[in-house]
């Protein structure tokens, strides 16, 4: 890496920071409004499968 420009050495440093953000916000919990929501979507789509096989 010690051949890098200024810019490769900005955007390896942006790529990382995203890459961290990103895995914080997968670690972190949803709000329970937002999972009640999603369990209902799960439903309505498990009723819509079993009425079509």
């Amino acid at each position: 890496m010690s051949n890098d420009t200024p810019s490769e050495k900005a955007r390896h440093q942006i790529d990382a920071n995203l890459k961290r953000v990103f895995r914080e916000q997968e670690q972190a919990d949803l709000p329970d409004r937002l999972k009640e929501l999603l369990a209902k979507l799960k439903e309505q789509d498990s009723a819509g499968q079993d009425g079509k096989a």
